[in-house]
């Protein structure tokens, strides 16, 4: 396989290794374990600490297992790099600490995952004013800006409840005043969806959920799609911008965020997550059939108060979903009537399994308001929509029939 010809998303991903010289003829990128790495000449270490040519310093800033996996993210995203780190939010948080000073300003979605949630509270008692915002409607975030707005945050599909955010017209308004679009890619992923395309500067993607798919490796990751004129973003400090302005932003991002607060990705974990994005995509169209399955199931029956899911034409932004994403996910929520308990409910269910995780091949369940977004209080639950009875399905690969009827024999018993 050549860089020459352009191949479809899995052909890409799963030969992504061999684009580059490969130990022994390995189809997978060794997983190098070696948390330092020595040079023959003196001279040579010191240039690549100074960024005069290419090499590893310290496994804390970088690992050849590692830099194979950012290649098949920065391949999935079409971007121009991307650096991946320990978790998802630990690659939110270096946009936060890698780019922004005291007095900045950031508006986001205020239909968020709950640790992101939390991220923005603690920001915002650190001299970094966060504006929350209902970024269903790109006027909402226009309202919000400010001459001290760096960044505009959103994800594509909010978790738990589905809100989709006005992802083009926030685009093009970023585009326009000159602020940095972060996406956060997770509840898509790459395959679903490419926030470059509405104008995106960087993507973030918890690598933990759909890419590695299995659950049974944390990681995240933020990919520079090249969109963004870092010239026009000023806290870049002096010593990045000695290479060329499209590198600003991850050179900053890779040292401030991830050498100096250590949030690495190890290897061990980078091999997980690699070998199980070869099969995202198929893993994916299982997962989005069955969901739309299982909505249109819940939909259809009275003992189901509200069933969100941007696949069903009642959804509030079913016409955005329809028009940017590929499928529409596999994040269902539902809402039972008043007089079922959701934690009977749970307990009666057979294949699915009470756990928080999210993109796994096996379909798992867990009661939002209880659970996850249990610390935030009622009153902000309120604000999110977020029913006390609100159930979060993540569906996985079981066969489409099996699942859809165990969740309809739960209701039934």
């Amino acid at each position: 396989m050549t860089d020459t010809k352009k191949y479809g998303f899995t052909t890409t991903i799963l030969h992504s290794d061999r684009q580059k010289p490969i130990e022994h003829g390995s189809l997978h990128k060794p997983i190098h374990t070696s948390v330092t790495f020595g040079y023959r000449d003196a001279r040579q270490l010191a240039e690549v600490f100074q960024g005069k040519q290419p090499g590893y310093r310290y496994g804390r800033q970088g690992n050849p297992t590692v830099s194979a996996l950012e290649d098949k993210v920065t391949k999935m995203e079409q971007g121009l790099a991307t650096i991946c780190f320990s978790t998802g939010m630990a690659a939110i948080g270096a946009v936060t600490q890698g780019l922004l000073r005291e007095g900045d300003h950031v508006v986001s979605s205020s239909f968020l995952f709950g640790n992101t949630n939390s991220l923005w509270q603690t920001v915002n008692g650190q001299g970094i004013k966060v504006s929350m915002v209902d970024a269903t409607d790109v006027k909402n975030v226009e309202a919000a800006l400010t001459p001290a707005t760096r960044i505009v945050f959103v994800e594509t599909i909010a978790n738990p409840r589905t809100q989709i955010a006005d992802l083009k017209r926030i685009g093009q308004l970023c585009r326009d005043r000159g602020i940095l679009y972060v996406v956060d890619n997770t509840m898509t992923s790459p395959y679903l969806f490419r926030p470059k395309m509405v104008g995106a500067g960087l993507v973030v993607n918890a690598l933990t959920k759909s890419i590695g798919g299995h659950g049974h490796a944390l990681g995240g990751s933020l990919t520079d799609t090249g969109l963004y004129d870092w010239t026009r973003f000023p806290n870049i400090f002096d010593n990045y911008k000695r290479f060329v302005p499209a590198q600003w932003g991850m050179a900053q991002i890779r040292a401030k965020s991830l050498r100096d607060f250590g949030g690495s990705l190890g290897p061990e974990a980078a091999h997980h997550i690699a070998v199980g994005a070869e099969t995202m995509a198929l893993r994916l169209e299982r997962e989005c059939a069955t969901a739309m399955a299982l909505a249109r199931m819940l939909e259809a029956d009275d003992r189901v108060a509200a069933v969100h899911y941007p696949g069903l034409a009642s959804h509030p932004q079913h016409a955005i979903a329809s028009e940017l994403f590929s499928a529409y996910g596999s994040l269902v929520s539902f809402e039972l009537r008043e007089d079922i308990d959701c934690f009977d409910y749970l307990n009666r269910l057979k294949l699915a399994i009470p756990a928080s995780n999210l993109g796994d091949t096996r379909t798992l369940v867990i009661p939002v308001a209880h659970t996850i977004f249990y610390e935030m209080g009622a009153e902000r639950r309120a604000e999110m929509g977020i029913a006390e009875s609100l159930i979060r399905v993540s569906v996985g690969i079981e066969d489409t029939d099996d699942l859809v009827d165990d969740f309809q024999a739960a209701l039934n018993r």
